[in-house]
């Protein structure tokens, strides 16, 4: 069986990789952009193309039958049309549910042709390193909203549970939304970071007008989207799913155990 993982040097798809290996899957295709800094482990076949260009994807999903497809919504249609003419028997598509940013890609996979598992995760716990500057620089956070909750969930769960997809029978047709085991606050998990740290990290909580104004420079446009995202989960909390215990017969990671496992972010 031949797996093809694209974007697979991104946060999600290099673990993927990683993942297909320690399940003793052989066959296992990367799709990369420059396979020169790709690093990918011995043992995987490296290809060049990108998603956002499908005219650079001619060939490489001969003789694929499971295709483990990143998020990209401008260009999903046209890629899995490749994959469809090419014979691919599986697709597992990173997405979020059908009414979120990047929910087209739901109905662009659905209308391919390709037998389907959609994997929905919540926020990433590698989202908070956006506090990291702060906490090095200053010992606190200075954040909005510092009662907005959600489970999120860490990337290596989700590609774990990709993985498992792609190489298990029993999850074709199946809609995964994944989250982490519990729901926290923005400054519960601040102080979760501060635990691993083995110090206090306060959370100062900002108006909505100065949390945009100090995510403005990094994230641009979509600064108050995601302030009012935040704002959105203050009273709707996200709840945890058993999903990712329900898949890999374990618990998904805690908040506190990624923290004190990517500490040395924060430090």
């Amino acid at each position: 069986m031949t797996i093809l993982v694209t974007g697979a040097t991104g946060s999600v798809g290099r673990l993927v990789v990683d993942h297909l290996l320690a399940r003793g899957a052989i066959g296992v295709r990367a799709l990369v952009r420059n396979p020169a800094k790709a690093s990918l482990p011995d043992g995987v076949e490296v290809l060049t193309g990108y998603v956002a260009e499908p005219t650079t994807l001619d060939g490489v999903f001969d003789g694929v039958d499971r295709l483990y497809l990143t998020s990209y919504t401008e260009t999903a249609a046209e890629v899995l049309a490749r994959a469809n003419k090419a014979g691919v028997q599986h697709v597992v598509s990173l997405s979020g549910e059908p009414d979120s940013w990047w929910g087209s890609i739901v109905a662009d996979v659905e209308a391919a042709g390709i037998p389907w598992t959609h994997l929905w995760p919540g926020e990433f716990m590698e989202n908070s390193t956006i506090w990291a500057d702060q906490i090095r620089t200053t010992g606190q956070v200075r954040d909005g909203y510092a009662r907005s909750a959600n489970a999120a969930i860490a990337m290596d769960d989700v590609a774990a549970v990709a993985a498992v997809a792609l190489t298990e029978d029993g999850h074709v047709g199946r809609a995964y939304e994944l989250t982490g085991p519990e729901t926290l606050t923005r400054a519960e998990k601040v102080a979760r970071i501060g635990a691993a740290l083995g110090r206090d990290v306060p959370y100062v909580e900002l108006s909505r007008e100065d949390a945009i104004a100090q995510l403005t420079p990094v994230m641009g446009e979509y600064a108050e989207w995601y302030v009012d995202g935040e704002a959105d989960q203050v009273d709707a909390r996200q709840q945890p799913t058993t999903t990712v215990a329900d898949v890999l017969g374990r618990p998904a990671e805690t908040f506190a155990d990624w923290a004190v496992r990517n500490v040395t972010l924060f430090r």
